[in-house]
């Protein structure tokens, strides 16, 4: 019996990052050369909104979490992200938010990468909210506030400092064992950590307040009478229907800014206003089609929710950044017979090579 060859060709693989490549890859790079990247991406995408598929994410929701998947195109591109949001995963030794994305060429829907996204949603949140943060904070800031000492708390304090130059951190946890790990993990940062006892004290001094908070639950983090004039609040933590993280007087107060509206309304802090109360769309910002910051006094609200676009430019990013690297496997994918129309055929081969190696 001759030799039967069934070894993928070039057209069967897609490149791979695992989760141990991605860390590779930012460790290579360096997180926040990465999320500065990313963040370039999302403006360059973002400056031409016009040229994608805008939708709300497609969601499955349980009284633990959510599942979501996140698709969008630019006419030449497809991506998506699949992630889970579950609070109660941390009691489980599970991460709340894990994800994975495929970014594809629409003319021949062959994958062009295969990626884990938990950390590549989190350089990807952090980057997106310090892009937010140049055209809507104070100029010459330099304390933030972080409210909620979670896994997203790292990222936002690392890009903030690269992007905007933040020197002070002020970290407020309902668990202030939070509050250490994040202090321990940016020891040799270059940024000043101060482990605060209430949100309070955490907002005193700040002219930027970021809250990322978990709970999948209508909260109150930030009341009306704590939130001056003249600052930036980056809301993270409001991600998904019923969850929410500011009171509504505080927005009443506030220029709204907004990724895509009809996403923001079902599940930002937006959902707790009326539908035809005025926000502003970032991209209209970036674009100078729109205002951002206009005075010392105002108050703006970044309402922050995630939505497909960023995904789709941190999948581009990645995907420009590993012939740089190298850090990535050849994923055999995709079938690939000799013969495209004859994929049974295939099959039948792979039984005789099975049987010709016994």
């Amino acid at each position: 019996m001759s030799d039967i060859n069934l070894k993928p060709s070039e057209l069967a693989y897609v490149p791979f990052v695992s989760v141990d490549d991605m860390m590779r890859n930012v460790r290579a790079v360096g997180v926040e050369t990465i999320m500065r990247g990313i963040a370039e991406y999302i403006e360059e995408d973002f400056l031409r909104w016009e040229s994608f598929d805008k939708r709300p994410r497609i969601a499955a929701h349980a009284p633990q979490g959510v599942i979501e998947l996140m698709p969008t195109s630019d006419g030449k591109t497809f991506g998506f992200k699949y992630v889970n949001g579950h609070p109660s995963n941390t009691r489980e030794g599970r991460q709340t938010v894990t994800g994975f994305g495929v970014l594809s060429d629409l003319s021949t829907g062959y994958p062009l990468l295969f990626t884990e996204m938990t950390i590549l949603t989190a350089l990807r949140t952090a980057a997106n909210s310090a892009l937010a943060a140049k055209y809507l904070a104070p100029k010459g800031s330099t304390t933030m506030a972080v409210i909620g000492n979670g896994a997203q708390s790292d990222f936002q304090c690392l890009a903030f400092k690269d992007m905007l130059g933040i020197t002070e951190i002020r970290a407020y946890d309902i668990d202030p064992d939070a509050s250490v790990r994040l202090a321990r993990n940016l020891a040799n940062s270059g940024l000043n950590v101060t482990i605060c006892k209430t949100p309070e004290e955490a907002i005193e001094g700040a002219q930027i307040i970021t809250t990322a908070t978990a709970d999948k639950k209508y909260a109150t983090i930030l009341t009306d009478n704590m939130v001056g004039s003249g600052v930036h609040i980056n809301a993270v933590g409001g991600d998904c229907p019923g969850k929410t993280e500011l009171h509504k007087d505080i927005l009443l107060r506030s220029d709204i800014f907004v990724e895509f509206p009809d996403q923001t309304h079902i599940e930002g802090e937006f959902q707790q206003l009326d539908r035809d109360h005025p926000v502003t769309e970032l991209w209209q910002v970036y674009a100078g089609k729109a205002a951002g910051r206009t005075s010392d006094t105002q108050i703006t609200l970044f309402d922050s929710v995630g939505f497909a676009i960023e995904d789709f430019a941190a999948l581009r990013y990645m995907h420009d950044l590993l012939p740089r690297t190298g850090h990535f496997v050849k994923l055999d994918l995709l079938a690939d017979p000799d013969d495209p129309r004859d994929l049974y055929g295939m099959v039948l081969r792979s039984e005789a090579a099975d049987d010709q190696a016994a």
